[in-house]
């Protein structure tokens, strides 16, 4: 094959081709690393090459463009890459950032953590399901929510019920508005039930022992 043509595209590709038609486009500057030009010989096995360099330089470029603006976890990462890139390239691109120490499961898990409990008041068993949504093993989130939340869970209830429900206890209706709320953050019926026991006269029947 030989390259006949090479035109510059929008988000630094340009287009190559080869016979005289359109065979894909390339990351510019892994082109012109390669020293390739038109009126070359290119086999398939350089072109393979070539486009594997692309996707490894744009896979790269992706993640760290992705970590200059918030931390993720290595899944996470992965996952973002894959959407314009090779989910070869992807995974390539994340390890290495792990190499260079720019993503670390353990350290970011720490810290989701502490925001889901603290500043959101996610209960446990909410906080571990949605550090594995993430793709951090479930008994390291298990582990480090444990050591990250020593508050009773009815104790917490009652501190976002008064920041956050109070004016809802008013009436029947804004009390299960409520219970749906805290049941969505990860109590358990119980614990809201015990909770909500020592802020009202009298609970609905339907919450009753």
């Amino acid at each position: 094959m030989k390259i006949t043509a090479i035109e510059r595209r929008r988000k630094s590709f340009s287009a190559l081709f080869l016979d005289g038609e359109f065979a894909m486009n390339i990351d510019t500057e892994t082109l012109l690393k390669s020293g390739y030009r038109v009126g070359q010989a290119i086999t398939d096995e350089q072109l393979h090459t070539l486009l594997l360099d692309s996707n490894m330089r744009r896979a790269n470029e992706k993640a760290l463009y992705l970590l200059e603006h918030r931390s993720h976890s290595k899944k996470e990462l992965v996952e973002k890459i894959s959407r314009t890139s090779s989910m070869e390239a992807a995974q390539a691109a994340a390890d290495r950032m792990e190499e260079l120490g720019l993503i670390n499961d353990e350290e970011y898990a720490r810290r989701y953590a502490h925001e889901l409990l603290e500043r959101k008041g996610l209960a446990k068993s909410r906080t571990v399901f949605e550090l594995t949504r993430k793709g951090i093993d479930r008994e390291l989130a298990e582990e480090l929510v444990e050591e990250l939340s020593e508050e009773d869970p009815e104790e917490k209830i009652r501190e976002i019920i008064q920041r956050k429900y109070l004016r809802c206890l008013s009436d029947e209706k804004g009390i299960r508005r409520t219970v749906q709320g805290l049941q969505r953050m990860g109590y358990r019926y119980d614990e809201i039930r015990s909770a909500l026991r020592e802020l009202l006269e009298e609970l609905p029947p339907d919450m009753e022992e």
